[in-house]
């Protein structure tokens, strides 16, 4: 069986953990885990995972602190689980820089898509090199998933970088909320669709540093991302 990367489970109902390990074993995984929040950075640190699911509530530090401070180590996916109704936990979680969430309870088969799904985009991005993107302040370089916002990297999630190399090589088109999460998620998305919304919101605030508006809503349709500026046309690379 191939292998397909290692799982670091944060959670401690030891049921999640072991669903989530028959599963993901099957499917060519490793999967570790941890079931209190204040062992996750030296766990992180010593096994280094390829993608990590963190539960919110834990003993010890919480899963939103986590995906923070994460977030301050390493671009590593993160995908949260959620108990159902905790809508402003989900969202929180991405703001926080989680690139997906679950709500409890959860398909495991789901799950597992789910992880595939943002290693693949990590692992092996569908994005060609050959698309570094370069307009006024900014600069996206496909092949080294990094971006530069006034000559300076800023720090994007695999998501982010995703999401905003996929509009910017199609500058101008309006894509819907389903378009771009069919595209950039790569795969039926079960979640809530304000999950783009808030990865919008995540980028335009490292983008605030541009005099240009880039990415654009189109009020009752999606969002474009604006590549011109002054009315000229910016320049590809």
């Amino acid at each position: 069986m191939q292998y397909l990367g290692k799982v670091l489970v944060v959670d401690d109902d030891p049921n999640i953990f072991e669903l989530v390990k028959l599963y993901g074993e099957k499917e060519g995984f490793e999967v570790i885990g941890v079931n209190n929040g204040d062992l996750v950075l030296s766990v992180f640190d010593r096994e280094n995972p390829d993608v990590i699911i963190l539960d919110i509530m834990l003993p010890g530090k919480d899963g939103l602190t986590l995906c923070r401070h994460l977030r301050e180590i390493r671009m590593v996916p993160i995908i949260m689980l959620t108990a159902k109704g905790e809508e402003a936990d989900r969202v929180l979680g991405l703001e926080m820089g989680a690139d997906d969430y679950v709500s409890k309870p959860f398909s495991p088969r789901e799950l597992v898509a789910r992880i595939k799904a943002v290693l693949r985009r990590t692992k092996t991005p569908e994005i060609s090199a050959n698309w570094n993107l370069k307009y006024p302040g900014i600069e996206i370089m496909a092949d080294i998933r990094k971006v530069f916002v006034a000559g300076k990297e800023i720090g994007v999630t695999p998501k982010e970088f995703d999401l905003l190399h996929y509009l910017a090589q199609n500058p101008l088109r309006v894509f819907s909320r389903e378009n771009l999460l069919s595209a950039v998620w790569g795969y039926d998305y079960f979640g809530d669709q304000r999950t783009v919304d808030v990865h919008i919101r995540r980028l335009r605030k490292k983008l605030a540093p541009l005099n240009h508006e880039y990415l654009t809503t189109i009020w009752g349709v999606g969002y474009q991302f604006t590549a011109f500026s002054k009315g000229k046309e910016v320049d590809y690379e």
